[in-house]
């Protein structure tokens, strides 16, 4: 029989195995500092599951189940109740304290009333659908933030949303009266009034209280503290949220915006009303007396397309309500509805400002011109063909413009031989070249500034249509052609991936755009650097004007992919318009051999300079003579 003998290695492996976990169970056992934050951890749970419990006892309500079995409120939960909310314990004690909600419906809104709060918890918009044929909703879910905040004279201080309110329904003829009402007693109250129309976007909203002289501190702000997160209804959520900002009249007619992205926060005072604007659809309170002073805010929620796809931005206003000696009569007016200058115009203070037309001149032109005129071609046409019908009057219209700036061009080029001989003889002196080249052009009655001229004439149009059609409400889901919406961008063809500024599709109307404006450009400057004289020492225009060719399609094409295909759709028919007005102009208006002959005439003929051209001439003379007298120093 073999004799069993001790592994002495294998007993020295195993107590260094076991040295080695003792040794990194004491490396790995927690510090004195994180036992201590452990336990304050679980200390701070354990109160805030104690405080959770406390509060759900305290705010215990009585249901209209339990008043109608007979079931009645400890004297406990009252006395914790009253503890917690002072006089305003009565409203926790009625019948209607709970989760509860009022609908009420018009023919455009359908509109739900919590009584929890006393405010709007949802707004719904029967009319309209967003790009994925869901309803569009304007507050759903919680993303609204509607309180105020209040003390009592007690020392208390209360928030209007964690309380119960008492609501009611009645009739106002054909109006539908709301009434959400926070009780101190039967006949002490702070009422919510809400009265809504039949056909009207539009509802009156009131602040008001009675008989709690005694219950609310006046001599604390009450102040009124209303936040929204947009939601997201347009196809491209960041060119919905290039249109989604915060907009507000003040200080009499002035209408001011903050901030497009970002964040920001600024104090306004005199405020008439303050627009939440989301693109196609607002929230807008309109106060009937001036909001003193507001703090207002505005947060981008957007970084990432790909992740943040439900919101587009937080608002936010504060601002004190009027209580005199407890009692308060605050009057506003609450819209929930389309961005649509047409409905917008309907209602006072010119709530249609807060639809970004465009500044000055530009928003003049588009509020006066192009919306009626565009209103008037789509009422018998339909969206596409008003939008080519009304881009060809344009042109017509404007065609006198390009005639002059096609006219200067070429005289410019029939002067060029001319104006080269002069920069030939003098280019030892370009002061004197100088001097005679606009001797030359005035008498010739030619000059560069006369091409463009008509150039900046075409601008406040050009940026007043870019303003137009994106904020065009009457565009949104109208179909042309393979465009299934005009106010947005069209699909003909899903990428597989993401392409930085250009994105994850490819839009057909850009692409048209983008080779009429080719084919415009590479005609426009091919006259432009005929008529360009040389001149030693100045950068190659023409090589500049080269790049431009190529550099404009592929930043239409990029830049308008994006964007709404109605304005592709203008770009492409006005650039089609432009490049057979310059044929016409060219091959049947204009002949280069009489405007020779006309430039002979006009030099011959004494040219009376104007003051301006006097004060130029003035300047080089004393110029030169300035030169002069250095070199012979």
């Amino acid at each position: 029989m073999e004799e069993k003998k001790f592994d002495v290695k294998s007993i020295i492996g195993f107590v260094l195995i076991f040295g080695i976990l003792l040794f990194m169970m004491w490396r790995n056992q927690p510090t004195p500092e994180e036992l201590a934050e452990q336990k304050r951890l679980e200390q701070v749970e354990a109160s805030r599951q104690a405080d959770a419990a406390e509060k759900e006892d305290d705010t215990k309500v009585i249901t209209e189940e339990d008043f109608s079995s007979g079931n009645a409120i400890d004297s406990l939960q009252l006395e914790n109740l009253k503890n917690k909310l002072g006089a305003f314990a009565y409203s926790s004690t009625l019948a209607s304290a709970s989760q509860d909600e009022t609908v009420v419906e018009t023919d455009v809104l359908e509109v739900t009333f919590s009584n929890k709060g006393g405010f709007i918890s949802e707004v719904k918009l029967k009319n309209f659908v967003d790009y994925d044929s869901v309803p569009i909703y304007l507050i759903k879910n919680g993303n609204q933030y509607f309180n105020i905040n209040f003390g009592t004279s007690d020392n208390r201080i209360l928030n209007t949303k964690d309380l119960f309110f008492e609501p009611s329904v009645t009739k106002n003829g054909d109006n539908t009266v709301v009434s959400m009402r926070l009780k101190s007693s039967e006949d002490q109250y702070l009422e919510y009034r809400y009265e809504l129309q039949p056909d009207n976007y539009m509802m009156d909203f009131s602040i008001e209280s009675n008989g709690l002289g005694n219950v609310i501190n006046s001599s604390q702000d009450v102040n009124l503290d209303w936040r929204l997160k947009t939601f997201r209804h347009d196809q491209s959520i960041t060119y919905e949220n290039r249109y989604t900002r915060l907009t507000y009249m003040h200080e009499g007619d002035k209408i001011s915006k903050l901030n497009q992205s970002g964040e920001e926060e600024e104090i306004i005072e005199d405020a008439r009303w303050l627009s939440y604007r989301q693109h196609f659809f607002s929230s807008i309170l309109v106060a009937d007396q001036l909001i003193k002073k507001a703090r207002i805010s505005t947060e981008d929620l957007v970084e990432d397309e790909e992740v943040d796809s439900v919101f587009t931005k937080q608002f936010a206003s504060k601002f004190p309500l009027t209580f005199n000696n407890g009692e308060a009569s605050n009057d506003f007016q609450l819209y929930f509805g389309p961005t649509d200058s047409k409905i917008l115009k309907q209602y006072d203070y010119e709530l249609d400002e807060s639809i970004p037309f465009g500044w000055g001149i530009f928003g003049w032109i588009n509020k006066a011109l192009f919306i009626p005129l565009f209103g008037f071609l789509s009422s018998f046409l339909p969206y596409g063909i008003a939008i080519i019908v009304m881009t060809i009057l344009i042109k017509l219209v404007m065609s006198f413009v390009q005639y002059k700036q096609f006219l200067s061009q070429a005289k410019m080029k029939v002067l060029k031989p001319e104006l080269d001989a002069i920069r030939e003889k003098h280019k030892d002196n370009k002061m004197k070249a100088q001097q005679e080249t606009m001797a030359l052009q005035n008498k010739a009655g030619a000059s560069p500034l006369a091409g463009c001229l008509p150039g900046l004439i075409q601008l406040p149009v050009f940026y007043a249509l870019f303003m137009f059609f994106p904020t065009a409400f009457i565009l949104r889901q109208k179909s042309f052609l393979w465009a299934d919406d005009l106010s947005s961008y069209d699909v003909i063809a899903q990428l597989p991936i993401k392409i930085p500024f250009y994105g994850d599709h490819v839009s057909l109307f850009p692409i048209l755009a983008a080779i009429a404006i080719f084919f415009y450009m590479k005609m426009t400057t091919g006259q432009q650097m005929a008529a360009q004289p040389t001149q030693e020492g100045m950068p190659d225009m023409s090589k500049i004007m080269k790049y431009m060719i190529y550099f404009s399609p592929i930043l239409m094409l990029v830049f308008f992919n994006q964007y709404a295909s109605g304005l592709s759709l203008y770009y492409f028919v006005s650039n089609m318009i432009s490049i057979g007005i310059m044929l016409v102009i060219k091959n049947y208006i204009l002949d280069e051999d009489k405007i020779h002959a006309q430039i002979q005439v006009n030099k011959k003929k004494p040219k009376k300079q104007n003051k301006f051209q006097k004060k130029m001439a003035e300047m080089m003379e004393q110029a030169e003579q300035q030169k002069q007298s250095q070199k012979k120093k």
